[in-house]
Order: structure tokens, then C-alpha cells, then sequence
């Protein structure tokens, strides 16, 4: 009987060839032996992520869907709407109930605690970014925070006359028609320059501090004049951030408070700045 076996069949993949073993892994595959190619990797956040795990300012727009957009944008200029409404209410309220002004004159300590309130519902909006999504929540909080600021922006119209705060009114909305209009047209991407902005921001409150110091009625005007161009450009960046688009960074279609809270603060601050302006002029 025949015991010798015929050799098996050649195969040129078998076995595995690996070249020069030393300087690669011992288990690594040639080319003829690729590993399956992973498509999707999830690095531990749920494909369905609540709103937690969302960013306020985002590098590409992951709402590219036009009609959120559209939505979005209704809901943060009908919240800035009302936010105006009621602190132009309250402000005619300081401005022509005579009784009211004689206290708000004779009671120092009102503007300072005002200003301590706001301070703290900035934080809180700025911060805690469950209170700013979660409704009721965010409307109860920005509320208390539009009230506060009313409050004390009408503590301070109460130093000027009734004409100066009005052509500060109108000039204030005219600034801002002017800049909405500018930040829909323009080519210029504003959000890319978010750093510089910041930091002329800081070199004008140094400025500001150096007004206080020398008490100079020009050096006043001179700072309420810089700081109506940068709030300005303030303005303008922070509606290219709600438009979203081609711009660099936009901001997240949930984080409609904060897109809000952003338009009225610069608007609120230019309004300041024009009534120094007018204040100082007249």
C-alpha cells in the first residue's frame, strides 16, 4: 500500500506573509488581508444626544435645513421685541411719573442693588445652560433679568431730560436698523474676528477708567463715541452668529435665549452709550 500522500494544493495566500516582522507587529496583515474598514465610530454620545451635549456656537452649521433657521430666527427677534417693549414701558415709567424720579433721586442705594441683580441673572443665563433651555425656566429667568434691567436703566434716565433719552431712543434704533441691515449684506465675516473685538472691548474699558480718573468732558465723549462703534460691531457679529450661513460660527437654533439676551445687551449698551453721547452734547 501506498502511505504517501500528494502535497496540497498551492495557495498563494496561505500562509499570511508578513515582511519584515521585526519592524512591524508580529499580527499585522499584508495588503491581501485588509481589515474590515470602519464607517462609524461613536465616541460615547448617543446618536440621539439631548441638549446637553449641544454647544451654544458650532464651526460648521449643523442645521443646514433652512426652515429651522427661518424659525429660529422669528423666535429670538420676537423675544427681543418684547424684552424691548417692556424696558422702553418701564423707562417712560421713570421718566414721567414725577414721584417715582424724586425717590429714585433721593435713594441711592436702588440703582447699586438693580445692578447687583442683573449681574447675577446674566451669570445664571450665561452659565447654567439647563435654566436657558428648559421651559418655563428660560422665560421666567429672562423675564426677571429684562424687568432688573429696565429697572435700573430707569434709574439712570431719571439724571437726564426726557428730549435727551428720546433722541437716544431713536438714535438707538436707528443704529440698529443700520447694523442688522449691514450684517445681512455684508461679505465680511465679523464672527472669524471674535478675538479682536474681545480685546478692543478691554482696551475701552481701560479707557473708561481713565475718563473716570481725569474727569475730561471731550476724553467722555471721545469713550462714548468708541464705545457706540464697538458695541456696533458687537451688534453686528452677534446677528451674523443668529443668521448662521457661510459665517465661521453660528449659534445653536435651541439656544434661542441666548441668541436674545446677546442682541438686547448690545442694544441696551449702545442705547447707554448714545444717552452719555446726547447727555454730554446738549
Amino acid at each position: 500500500m501506498n502511505t504517501e500522500q500528494s502535497p496540497p494544493p498551492y495557495n498563494p495566500y496561505y500562509p499570511p506573509q508578513y515582511p519584515n516582522a521585526t519592524q512591524y507587529n508580529a499580527g499585522q496583515p499584508t495588503a491581501g488581508m485588509m481589515p474590515p474598514v470602519v464607517e462609524h465610530v461613536n465616541m460615547g454620545i448617543p446618536d440621539s444626544a439631548p441638549p446637553e451635549y449641544t454647544l451654544g456656537f458650532e464651526n460648521e452649521n449643523c442645521f443646514s435645513d433652512a426652515a429651522i433657521r427661518r424659525g429660529f430666527i422669528r423666535k429670538v427677534y420676537l423675544t427681543l421685541m418684547v424684552q424691548l417693549l417692556i424696558t422702553f414701558g418701564i423707562i417712560c415709567a421713570f421718566l414721567y411719573w414725577e414721584t417715582l424720579s424724586d425717590w429714585v433721586r433721593g435713594t441711592y442705594w436702588f440703582t447699586y442693588t438693580m445692578m447687583g441683580v442683573t449681574f447675577a441673572l446674566i451669570i445664571v443665563l450665561i452659565c447654567c445652560g439647563d435654566i436657558r433651555r428648559k421651559v418655563p425656566l428660560n422665560f421666567i429667568f429672562l423675564g426677571l433679568f429684562t424687568i432688573a434691567e429696565g429697572l435700573l436703566l430707569g434709574s439712570v434716565v431719571v439724571y437726564y431730560s426726557a428730549e435727551a433719552v428720546l433722541w437716544a431712543v431713536g438714535a438707538t434704533a436707528l443704529v440698529s436698523l443700520a447694523m442688522s441691515l449691514f450684517s445681512l449684506q455684508s461679505k465680511w465675516d465679523f464672527t472669524a474676528a471674535s478675538g479682536s473685538i474681545w480685546a478692543i472691548s478691554w482696551t475701552l474699558f481701560s479707557f473708561a477708567l481713565l475718563c473716570a480718573i481725569l474727569r475730561s468732558q471731550y476724553l467722555y465723549i471721545l469713550y462714548a463715541s468708541l464705545g457706540t462703534l464697538v458695541f456696533s460691531v458687537y451688534l453686528v457679529m452677534d446677528t451674523q452668529l443668529l443668521l448662521g450661513g457661510k459665517h465661521k460660527y453660528s449659534i445653536n437654533p435651541e439656544e434661542y435665549i441666548f441668541a436674545a439676551l446677546n442682541l438686547y445687551l448690545d442694544i441696551i449698551t449702545i442705547f447707554l452709550l448714545l444717552l452719555q453721547l446726547i447727555g454730554l452734547c446738549r
